[in-house]
């Protein structure tokens, strides 16, 4: 397998924010929660990521899941300059290319290949590919690769299973995803090696489809005010 570089790019970089969105060494330590976003029409994508950075949630990640992903990515990243916007399911090292020129200020994956790490760890933005076991958490460490995406989060273990991995592996760091909400989200928060968790709860499908971006930028503040031991109501 290849060689890594020994942390992930920028990770001597300190957070700041400037005209060019929110920088950090380190996307897990942008806000507590990180929402995952499925733009079926790229129109709709500048309103969404203002409405979400009103409501203090500078993160974005955009899924590579519909044909409008990528247009609605360059929107965000060229006309909401305050938000630090990403790819999301991010699986070929093509697709790495892709989303970087399109102005994706970080990666995210499910999982990962060789060929997609390296493609990752060329791209000069922070990235976190996909891990559901220890060994695949074992193998990311040894390519000096230390913050993940925990994924599929409830199905893969939830807590339970990541608090086990935090006595073995304390330097590993993680965004659990997938089954997490606004009633679990405090339970991961209060982990030692949970960043921030990624979730969708605040970007529901119908406010979206009807523009309700006041709704959207509710969900966002009550999402950011998240943390561990409180709720999100």
């Amino acid at each position: 397998m290849s060689s890594m570089p020994s942390s992930l790019p920028g990770a001597d970089a300190s957070a700041s924010t400037s005209a060019s969105g929110p920088a950090s060494a380190s996307v897990l330590d942008l806000a507590p929660v990180l929402p995952v976003v499925v733009l079926d029409d790229a129109a709709v994508a500048v309103p969404l990521a203002r409405a979400l950075v009103a409501g203090g949630l500078p993160a974005i990640e955009v899924t590579l899941r519909t044909p409008a992903a990528l247009d609605g990515l360059r929107a965000i990243a060229a006309e909401v300059p305050e938000a630090a916007v990403g790819a999301g399911t991010v699986i070929t090292p093509e697709q790495v290319g892709e989303c970087v020129a399109a102005g994706a200020r970080f990666l995210v994956s499910p999982g990962w290949t060789d060929s997609l790490l390296t493609a990752m760890a060329a791209s000069g933005v922070p990235y976190l590919p996909g891990v559901s076991t220890a060994s695949e958490v074992v193998a990311l460490l040894e390519r000096g690769v230390r913050e993940m995406k925990f994924f599929p989060a409830q199905a893969a273990g939830g807590t339970a299973y990541l608090k086990s991995l935090a006595g073995p592996l304390p330097q590993a760091r993680f965004c659990p995803t997938g089954g997490v909400d606004p009633e679990n989200a405090p339970e991961y928060l209060a982990l030692p090696n949970v960043g921030c968790v990624g979730g969708s709860w605040m970007v529901p499908a119908d406010a979206v489809a009807a523009g309700d971006w006041d709704r959207i930028e509710e969900l966002a503040r009550a999402a950011a005010q998240l943390s561990a031991g409180g709720t999100c109501r």
